[in-house]
């Protein structure tokens, strides 16, 4: 390959016509000819040399140059020469100049030809790439039409207009199978700047694909009139979808579904006939999810803020609806919801009831030294612990029936006098544990409390402020997608999460870990961002 004045024009027609078929700037072929042909020279030239090559934009002549950078010491003698040397060839040049010779014009080999080549298309991919990468970074969430080019280890390869798309394995629909050449409609999931490869993934199973088909079929959702507040997933089964209208003379249900439900239907046409429950979305966590849990009906919602957990009662007979075909409706409401559902039925929860009621019953005929009419007085009031009975207004106590002054006295005395028997006994069994006195003198944890810390092996405060608030607390960790309960060391004690980060973090400062000025500085920026968020979802 010779660049001569024949052909050098035809080196400026062919960076267009490449730079029109793969829809990039012209100026970035001509760059990787340079580059391609700078890399040439250096083969016949010598390697060590920095030697590039120019091409002039309009006439499209090839120049070629041999570049050396003046510095006081050099290392590389083949890029590098000495001031003294620079100011031979160039009088006036200083420190960090480049001396620039013009090199004769050469005639390209075959192989020199072939690499150049191969640096061109190389430069050209990436160019492409980073065209298809700006084009689509901006568009994750939308929903885009393709057709399908082709099948590679049952992923589909997706032509979209001006690049190609991945539709992975495990983002398509159970059951589905697409062939070369058919139309798909997928969720553009993420784009990735990658070195090679697809870099636009594609989800047909994502909850957003559900929402955003939604959208095109709704006007009402596309004008925010409704709102997707939540959608959830068994894709190719069944989803269940949270709307809320901002308008109150219209039904968000109503409209989602449309006449003879011809919008829905348009949906689960496209979903290959996903079963789509349309639910009003509530504020309140308990409505919501009574509303989440049709078709069962529910008797009655206990919700756990701490734990985030609901536990729903259920007729006996409407247990299985509740539960669902392998858990999906349970499943899809938890999802939903973002709490963890705990479904027993009115006799289980009767029978725990029950349970409870003797277990409390129990307690306080043995702590008390009362006989079981007056326990289950007590329980019956709401009363669940000696210290509820100890320190509760005197008042209170005395008002239940049956109850006088005097009895109410000697009940209280009696539960205060069996706690300092039972913290007296845990203090005892807590120092033959080895707990050393820095543990006890801290304020904010019980004898009991202690003597179970120094069973599990925490016996000074500096053991103590080491350890993490769900491990005193209890909390959730996910183990293979599901939800897995952590019973904490202080759990039985009514402990919350923020009373263990409290107290954590009240041990650090007392032991000089922490500076209690950044401590109160930190809590009131938490403060403020929690206000903010409080706000914003208001």
């Amino acid at each position: 390959m010779s660049v001569t004045s024949a052909n050098r024009l035809e080196l400026l027609q062919i960076a267009d016509a490449v730079a029109r078929e793969k829809m990039i700037d012209p100026s970035l072929v001509i760059e990787a000819m340079e580059d391609s042909l700078g890399k040439a020279a250096r083969s016949r030239y010598g390697a060590e040399y920095d030697i590039r090559a120019k091409i002039d934009r309009k006439s499209g002549d090839l120049t070629l140059t041999r570049h050396r950078q003046v510095v006081a010491e050099p290392e590389n003698l083949f890029t590098e020469l000495t001031l003294l040397e620079a100011q031979a060839i160039a009088p006036g040049i200083e420190l960090g100049g480049e001396i620039i010779d013009p090199l004769p014009p050469m005639d390209f080999g075959r192989i020199a030809a072939q690499s150049a080549k191969q640096v061109i298309m190389q430069k050209v991919r990436e160019a492409e790439r980073l065209r298809q990468y700006e084009e689509f970074k901006d568009r994750q969430g939308e929903i885009i039409n393709g057709i399908v080019k082709r099948t590679e280890y049952g992923n589909v390869i997706v032509d979209v207009g001006r690049g190609e798309a991945i539709l992975r394995r495990d983002q398509l629909i159970q059951r589905e199978a697409f062939r070369n050449g058919d139309r798909v409609r997928a969720l553009i999931r993420e784009v990735r700047h990658e070195t090679r490869g697809p870099q636009i993934f594609l989800s047909r199973t994502a909850p957003e694909f559900l929402a955003e088909l939604f959208k095109m079929e709704v006007p009402e959702i596309y004008d925010n009139i409704i709102e997707i507040k939540a959608v959830a997933r068994d894709p190719g089964s069944r989803a269940k979808m949270g709307v809320i209208s901002y308008d109150s003379s219209i039904d968000p249900v109503g409209a989602c579904v449309g006449m003879r439900g011809s919008r829905v239907q348009a949906v689960v046409n496209e979903l290959g006939g996903e079963k789509i429950d349309i639910i009003p979305w509530n504020q309140d966590p308990a409505t919501f999810l009574v509303n989440a849990l049709q078709p069962a009906e529910v008797s009655k919602v206990v919700f756990d803020d701490d734990s985030e957990r609901i536990e729903v009662v259920v007729p006996d007979e409407q247990l299985s609806l509740a539960i669902g075909r392998r858990g999906q409706n349970v499943r899809l409401a938890s999802q939903l919801t973002g709490f963890d559902i705990d479904i027993m039925t009115e006799a289980q929860e009767s029978e725990r009831r029950q349970a409870e009621f003797a277990e409390r019953t129990q307690l306080f005929m043995d702590s008390l030294n009362v006989d079981e009419m007056v326990a289950q007085l007590l329980v019956a009031e709401g009363f669940a612990t000696l210290e509820e009975v100890a320190y509760v207004d005197l008042e209170e106590l005395g008002s239940i029936d049956g109850f006088d002054q005097s009895t109410a006295e000697e009940l209280q005395a009696r539960a205060r006098e069996s706690l300092e028997e039972m913290n007296a006994k845990a203090v005892e069994h807590a120092r033959e544990l080895g707990v050393q006195q820095d543990l006890f003198d801290f304020e904010g944890l019980t004898p009991q409390m202690i003597e179970v810390l120094a069973v599990d092996g925490i016996k000074t405060l500096d053991d103590f402020a080491t350890v993490a608030d769900w491990e005193l607390a209890g909390g959730y960790t996910t183990v293979d997608g599901k939800r897995v309960k952590d019973t904490g060391l202080l759990e039985k004690f009514d402990m919350s999460l923020e009373e263990a980060q409290t107290l954590i973090m009240k041990a650090r400062v007392q032991l000089g870990w922490v500076d209690a000025a950044d401590l109160v500085s930190a809590t009131a920026e938490e403060s403020g961002d929690a206000a903010d968020e409080e706000e914003e979802r208001a």
